[in-house]
């Protein structure tokens, strides 16, 4: 395993923990496993495939990730609480490589007012934790939560003490994102001069973005010594979110001549991995957002259009097609055979055995093809997540819509949708179309849900695309987020929106996977 003196940074992702903590981007099983694939398939050294003890949920999701994955490491997190331990033991045993990652906390605020332990107690169970996890793997990692508020003279005797007692890999995490980069970096300088066998570990760091500073942090940290960064696709997670492993990743391989690392990150499938992340977690990504955003490479301005004509290094440090921009065009069309189908789909990392799911996404891309004259990767990910989630949960399907929107007069809706298989019409007027589709939905179901979050994305570019619609509802503490995509944006507005109510009705997602 790679000490802080060697040149390979290892990326340990951790959206499908930390970035299913954002609102309502709680995901399938299947969806879970689709993003590891990508993750592996992008080069991820470590996978955080969940938190075991959370639902058995998120168990039995770990466990399908780790029968699935072979090159990367498979990690479930667990607190220092030997229950958890052996739920993450048990969920990642299916994998050849894994991982238990296990934490406390060891700030003052922390153990006084959550955990109303002493730094003795917490020392104890931090020992405790690392040697119930090694009775499951000889790799665990070991966490100290809120690292950054702690008292630096006892995080190097609890990590003294974690390491004496077998931990692999060290993680010096910034729970609250209050860290400043210069202070950062000394504090994962002292503590790999203070920590006694320090160089027997890998130092890792693991950064939030409440003040937007959780990229430049985690960076700070690896000119300081650091070997691991925890991250996120698209800088997903709770609160302002984690570490973007984009950023992170670009930033190594563009400033070689400050970091002199290495990753194993396939660069290449950087953009495709972000746009698979934010289908499946109803989270767009904003268009000026660093490397994987869509005016990323763009250039409005006449001076530096005419700059990168002439020479494109005048203005862009990176090249796009590095990180995965351009060819993502598929050559598939209305004429297409259920084969050549099948074929894109394993190329994209996607496996449906069931004959019947197949035959039915078969079906949803032909309707698309006769809307559309290109079919691209992004609209068959949509296609696909469309078809598992409406398979998975059938209480309220759509049946037709109809909508009027004239100047001078007022917007108005009719749709038809089952309810348990039985068939209702409703009709409703509103501001606008889509506010009007939504009372007529309300009209029939009566859910009583509190709106969130109503987005509009395109999914690929031109007139004909299809808009992807996030919806975000909330009821008696759950939340979660409906998408539906379509050529027409009221009709994905409604199907979003039926999407959310299913989900919230059915109950078969977690609010929250940490509860």
């Amino acid at each position: 395993m790679p000490k802080i003196n060697d040149n390979k940074l290892i990326i340990f992702d951790t959206t499908l923990r930390d970035g299913e903590q954002s609102p309502g981007a709680s995901m399938t099983q299947e969806e879970k496993v689709r993003i590891a694939k990508q993750l592996e398939k992008l080069g991820v050294n470590v996978i955080e495939a969940g938190f075991a003890a959370a639902s058995p949920g998120d168990f039995e999701s770990i466990q399908a990730i780790a029968k699935t994955i072979k090159t990367s490491t498979v990690c479930s997190l667990a607190r220092a609480v030997e229950a958890d331990i052996e739920k993450a033991g048990k969920a990642v045993m299916p994998s050849n490589n894994r991982r238990i990652h296990t934490f406390i906390a060891t700030s003052k605020i922390h153990m006084k007012n959550k955990l109303r332990m002493t730094e003795a107690e917490v020392l104890e169970r931090a020992v405790m934790a690392v040697k119930w996890a090694l009775n499951f793997t000889d790799d665990v990692e070991f966490s100290a939560e809120d690292a950054v508020r702690s008292d630096i003279n006892f995080l190097v005797e609890v990590f003294d003490a974690t390491i004496k007692a077998g931990a692999k890999t060290i993680n010096v995490p910034d729970t609250v994102g209050y860290s400043m980069p210069h202070t950062w970096g000394e504090r994962m300088a002292k503590l790999i001069e203070q920590v006694p066998n320090s160089n027997e570990v890998v130092w890792s760091t693991h950064c939030h973005n409440d003040l937007g500073m959780a990229v430049a942090n985690s960076l700070s940290a690896v000119i300081n010594g650091a070997r691991q960064v925890e991250c996120t696709i698209n800088g997903l997670g709770e609160r302002a979110g984690n570490a973007s492993l984009e950023e992170i990743v670009m930033a190594v391989k563009t400033r070689r001549d400050i970091f002199n690392l290495e990753t194993t990150i396939n660069s290449e499938f950087i953009v495709p991995t972000s746009k698979l992340v934010s289908t499946i977690t109803g989270y767009p990504v904003q268009p000026n957002k660093a490397i994987v955003g869509a005016n990323a490479f763009a250039h409005e301005s006449g001076i530096h259009q005419d700059g990168v004509l002439k020479h494109r290094e005048t203005y862009e440090i990176m090249r796009a097609q590095d990180v995965g921009w351009g060819a993502n065009k598929i050559s598939l069309g209305k004429l297409s055979g259920r084969n050549a189908f099948k074929s894109r789909l394993l190329e994209l990392g996607i496996e449906i055995e069931n004959a019947e799911t197949l035959n039915a996404a078969f079906s949803r891309f032909k309707l698309l093809a006769d809307k559309k004259s290109e079919i691209f990767d992004e609209d068959i990910h949509a296609l696909i997540s469309e078809e598992y989630v409406a398979g998975a949960i059938d209480l309220h399907k759509l049946v037709s819509l109809k909508t009027n929107s004239e100047t001078g007069k007022v917007p108005a809706a009719e749709i038809k949708m089952t309810v348990d298989g039985k068939i209702f019409e409703a009709k409703a007027d509103g501001g606008g179309p889509v506010d009007a589709t939504f009372k007529a939905i309300e009209s029939i179901v009566k859910s009583e849900a509190e709106l969130l979050l109503f987005s509009v994305n395109n999914i690929t570019s031109g007139t004909d695309s299809q808009g992807e619609v996030t919806v975000r509802l909330a009821k008696g503490g759950r939340t979660v987020n409906g998408q539906g995509a379509d050529t027409d944006i009221v009709v994905a507005s409604a199907k979003a929106y039926i999407n959310a109510l299913n989900k919230l009705l059915s109950k078969l997602e977690r609010a929250h996977p940490q509860v």
